[in-house]
């Protein structure tokens, strides 16, 4: 009787924390509008654009373009409780101009690691490989 007892006292407890940490996965999921800058960088031309993303049960994905395409975005990753997430871009270049070296074929495929930090209805993002981008999240 007295193992039953404590059982009953468990279970309010276990889905109270259960219900915590399914809020907490959740606690970023909306849309998300995202802003991708690059510098001019050695001969390429710097730009700036913006797309909506959307992150559900904590797991962020966007696209800039179609999915494929040339001039195309797709970031994707997963954003955990405490905000810092780890995400990763790949695309298709569009305009040579705006890709170093200038000689780089329109649709080429590259990808790049991104760390971000979400807090609230803000993030901050920055690229980790190539040229500098930063990224700006703002919750819709």
């Amino acid at each position: 009787m007295r193992y039953l007892g404590r059982m009953l006292l468990a279970v309010p407890l276990f889905l109270t924390t259960s219900g915590l940490l399914a809020t907490d996965a959740q606690k970023f999921d909306g849309k998300w509008l995202t802003t991708v800058s690059c510098a001019n960088y050695h001969d390429a031309l710097g730009f700036s654009y913006q797309f909506v993303s959307t992150v559900k049960d904590g797991v962020f994905h966007g696209l800039h373009g179609t999915e494929g395409q040339p001039g195309s975005l797709l970031i994707d990753g997963t954003i955990p409780p405490d905000g810092k997430a780890s995400l990763y871009a790949k695309g298709r270049t569009g305009s040579p101009q705006f890709v170093p070296g200038n000689d780089t074929p329109k649709g080429t495929e590259y990808g790049y690691n991104i760390d971000a930090h979400f807090e609230g209805s803000t993030g901050s993002g920055t690229r980790v490989e190539g040229r500098p981008c930063t990224l700006k999240f703002v919750k819709q």
